[in-house]
């Protein structure tokens, strides 16, 4: 079957020029042709995901198509004003995937809202509300290497769509011959018709001024001197970042050169994460000549913020998505008591693999501090309920230990925009009272305890990867384990079982430990590997270290 698909994609016109000479390189390659061309992209609620190139198993404009059609008869059926918003970032086709999408989207009559340049996810979410559409599409892989690229794909509130939706459109797109199922019109032709509008200025204005409304001191990091380095890794953050910045009144501002403007290859760090210290190594090695307070990098979609934060020494030092996460939620909750701006009965909202310690800073300030499974649709899930009781207000700030946060529902996805400027005004106001981020964190742990989190993950490449990945799942729960590296299992929670969580089902353990110990077990729904999340506590960060590593150490086997 595989090879005949590899032959009709021979014979056809397939548009982009990239694409027939990959095909006759593999001609008498059967394992290249088969890893080609014997799956397809699954499409689910994150939408599509993998590395550019030729086949059903790539991404290139073929499978674009064919998923926005299936996407595009989902839409039909859903009234409304028949409208899809579409974002891109600065991934290598990402331009040529989004006006793609828009030219199937236009042949099917479904009326289309794109970005004139490359945009955030928040901005794309934004949109999605503003124009009330059916759906909005966002052409990125996120922080992959730059061979992979992707398609996430919106529910009408802006939040990542539902399962039951992507259900629904991934059998559409079963049903849509990938090379002739799809409808299609030029770009130009949707313009001239007034199917395909531009996203304009009111909306992008909203959009500013949404995130702006949410300081939490407005006005105070104007004349805090502030200096910051700050780099887009050469993806959307660019823009949307510094005008904030600038409008809040932080103006002291080095951009990382080398990192600057969009460039889909992403030549100075392999891996665009500013969860990773390589990512982070041309914008360090500035903010030390510079002597900035603060370093900052934003994702290539400008989702998730990373940071390193000045010392006392003058060294920096990388903080973490749980430490920034509690950092902001007690700066966020101090604040917002002071200036008299905390509403009633707040709520703030984090994934189960963030850290515990959010809980004791949300219990200290009597803030609700709600639980919800890995992914921020499932935060969005929460300001949706919240809206549709008529309190959306409560919601003060939602975060995932994977560096995305979001403070304010103007949104339903991590906004790296708002992440920014949060930290920056935060910065500005620590160090105002003469004090700093890294002070402020060694108060938090002196306060709760010294708590250590740290993600360790396990690749499971190849055709087989998946079922690897299962087996040792489903080994888990058969064999439960008794300890882990001689610490006892007092109980353990199994996302798999709604009845027990009160969530909805999911392939994750939590076992609690003594000691104060948590390790989570959770495979990833986007990439071929298992993520482990370990909790401990300690007098000292040694002390919490030695401890992580132990139990590391008892599980590497079982992955192995």
């Amino acid at each position: 079957m595989y090879k005949e698909e590899y032959l009709r994609w021979l014979k056809a016109d397939l548009l982009d020029p990239d694409l027939k000479p990959e095909l006759m390189n593999v001609k008498d390659n059967d394992e290249e042709i088969k890893d080609r061309f014997a799956v397809s992209l699954k499409f689910g609620t994150a939408g599509l995901r993998g590395t550019l190139g030729a086949g059903t198993n790539r991404m290139n404009i073929w499978v674009v198509r064919q998923a926005t059609q299936g996407l595009a008869n989902w839409v039909k059926t859903q009234g409304g004003n028949q409208t899809v918003a579409i974002s891109y970032d600065s991934r290598l086709k990402s331009d040529v995937f989004a006006k793609e999408a828009a030219g199937v989207l236009a042949a099917n009559g479904v009326n289309v809202r794109i970005y004139d340049a490359l945009m955030p996810v928040p901005a794309l979410s934004f949109a999605t509300r503003f124009y009330n559409c059916n759906a909005g599409i966002m052409v990125t892989a996120s922080h992959n290497p730059a061979k992979y690229n992707g398609y996430k794909a919106y529910g009408p509130d802006g939040c990542q769509m539902t399962d039951d939706a992507a259900a629904i459109v991934y059998d559409e797109i079963q049903k849509t011959d990938i090379l002739t199922g799809a409808k299609y019109m030029s770009f130009a032709e949707g313009v001239e018709k007034g199917l395909i509008k531009f996203v304009q200025d009111d909306c992008k204005e909203a959009f500013y001024a949404a995130i702006e409304e949410r300081q939490v001191r407005p006005g105070l990091a104007k004349d805090a001197g502030l200096k910051l380095v700050y780099s887009p890794l050469n993806g959307t953050g660019l823009v949307p970042v510094t005008k904030v910045l600038n409008d809040i009144g932080i103006t002291d501002i080095t951009i990382v050169p080398e990192q600057e403007y969009p460039n889909g290859y992403f030549t100075t760090c392999s891996y665009p994460n500013p969860e990773i210290y390589e990512a982070l190594e041309y914008g360090l090695k500035l903010a030390e000549k510079t002597g900035a307070d603060l370093m900052l990098a934003t994702d290539p979609d400008a989702d998730r913020v990373g940071i390193a934060m000045k010392c006392p020494d003058g060294s920096y030092e990388l903080v973490s998505g749980n430490e920034m996460g509690v950092l902001l939620l007690d700066y966020i909750c101090a604040g917002r008591i002071e200036k008299g701006t905390m509403p009633k009965n707040p709520v703030a909202v984090m994934s189960i693999v963030s850290t515990p310690l959010a809980d004791k800073v949300a219990e200290h300030y009597g803030v609700e501090l709600r639980h919800v499974l890995t992914g921020f649709k499932w935060i969005g899930d929460q300001i949706a309920s919240l809206e549709a009781a008529g309190e959306v207000d409560r919601f003060i700030f939602g975060f995932e230990e994977s560096y995305g946060y979001l403070a304010g529902p103007y949104v339903r996805d991590k906004d790296a925009v708002i992440g920014s400027m949060l930290i920056c005004e935060m910065a500005a106001y620590y160090r105002s009272i003469g004090s700093s981020i890294k002070q402020r964190l060694e108060e938090i742990y002196a306060e709760y305890g010294r708590y250590l989190n740290k993600v360790d993950s396990f690749e499971f490449p190849g055709l087989t990867g998946m079922d690897k990945m299962q087996s040792i799942m489903d080994d888990f729960r058969k064999n439960p384990p008794a300890e882990f590296g001689g610490k006892k299992v007092l109980s353990v929670t199994d996302y798999a079982k709604p009845e027990e969580t009160g969530l909805p089902k999911a392939n994750v353990l939590i076992y609690q430990l003594e000691d104060n110990a948590t390790v989570v077990v959770r495979p990833s729904g986007t990439e071929p590997k298992i993520k482990t999340y370990f909790t401990t506590t300690g007098k000292d960060l040694a002390e919490a270290t030695a401890k992580k590593d132990e139990l590391a150490e008892a599980l590497k086997p079982v992955f192995a």
